[in-house]
């Protein structure tokens, strides 16, 4: 009969202002965003020694800038070194500012059971780059930079949309550390050139 689900859905006396709280969000925004940065200085991007490697954030969301969805960092790789090893859900752009190497990459296949698991391919396709290359990095893809030159550094720019993270996810696996990767280590201009020299 109609409305008989109306003794379950009548229940509860709990309230919330979730539209409304969206309407607050959306009439504060413009007063926000007029206190973020639009230019970024580089004495305000950080360094970070990650088990990536290491990385000088361009963007991220815990930057005070404007941009909403997308997160950006340059990362170093000494000469004769890689980066870490690592697979996400987002695809990811790399540019090739400096230096020559190779990627390697791994597709993954999913498998799903009570939860799902991503089982990596047999095949790991090897692509060669130099400074003002493009890298396409495929969802899913178990990847890894290596710097061909033992001379000298690879900077790259990597950028990657974070959306994927506010839709729950952020499937981000390290599989191998990158060689430098110390959290005690302190990072200055000293410590930067060092990596550069290496």
């Amino acid at each position: 009969m109609a409305w008989d689900e109306s003794k379950s859905w009548l229940q509860g006396n709990q309230q919330g202002k979730y539209y409304q709280g969206l309407l607050d969000d959306a009439e504060q925004m413009p007063a926000r965003n007029s206190k973020r940065h639009k230019v970024v200085r580089p004495e305000d991007m950080p360094w970070e020694m990650a088990r990536q490697g290491l990385l000088k954030h361009l963007l991220n969301e815990s930057m005070n800038t404007r941009i909403e969805t997308v997160d950006a960092y340059m990362q170093i790789i000494p000469p004769g070194s890689k980066s870490g090893k690592h697979r996400h859900l987002a695809e990811e752009c790399v540019y090739v500012l400096e230096g020559r190497g190779y990627d390697l990459h791994q597709d993954c296949d999913v498998e799903i059971t009570d939860t799902y698991h991503w089982k990596p391919q047999d095949e790991i396709k090897r692509y060669e780059w130099e400074a003002g290359d493009v890298i396409y990095i495929p969802p899913n893809t178990i990847h890894q930079h290596f710097n061909a030159d033992p001379d000298h550094p690879v900077r790259l720019i990597s950028s990657i949309n974070r959306i994927f993270k506010y839709c729950g996810l952020n499937d981000l696996e390290q599989i191998e550390n990158a060689p430098e990767f110390d959290p005690s280590i302190t990072l200055d201009g000293e410590a930067i050139l060092k990596y550069l020299r290496k």
